[in-house]
């Protein structure tokens, strides 16, 4: 299913402040708690360049998300959910910056990458998302979608009509 998102971002702590109007495939297989999460990890690292991969999760070894740099290098990988050591290592030697967006258990993934080899482990930015916040956004979501995000010192606010939805980010 094709949803389309309309989104009034403002960022407040990167000085972000954008009208995003932007389509995300939801593969059969995909959970609203992860296909949420993609849109929230769209909007949080937004910036000129950044695209869903193509393939979207046909492909297992490309990123969820991803920026690409001159001589379509990459610039910026992000993951979704708790992905394995080995592809955060391949994305560490890939990509100038990789950034994780869980909002499964992040002690698990945490866990993980201190006890294997990954390639610049310490570099790599793990934020949660709220599962409660992505519940309460799940029977929101609609094959056209207009919201505003605001985020504030790690809290996003997601209104959708009259109903605001709060929720916490926390980075790891």
């Amino acid at each position: 299913m094709l949803h389309r998102f309309q989104i009034e971002l403002s960022d407040i702590d990167r000085g972000v402040y954008e009208s995003l109007d932007f389509r995300v495939a939801q593969h059969p297989s995909e959970t609203y708690p992860y296909l949420l999460t993609r849109v929230l990890a769209y909007c949080l690292t937004y910036q000129d360049g950044l695209e869903f991969t193509p393939g979207g999760l046909s492909d297992p070894e490309a990123p969820a998300l991803r920026k690409l740099g001159t001589h379509n290098s990459i610039d910026l990988w992000i993951e979704i959910g708790n992905t394995s050591a080995r592809k955060l290592h391949k994305a560490a030697k890939a990509a100038k910056e990789v950034i994780v967006f869980t909002y499964k258990n992040p002690q698990a993934l945490i866990s993980e990458i201190r006890t294997s080899e990954v390639h610049r482990s310490n570099e790599i930015l793990i934020f949660s998302v709220d599962p409660t916040f992505l519940e309460s956004l799940s029977g929101r979501v609609e094959k056209n979608n207009r919201w505003s995000l605001l985020v504030q010192q790690g809290q996003c606010d997601v209104t959708i009509g009259t109903e605001t939805i709060t929720g916490e980010l926390v980075s790891h």
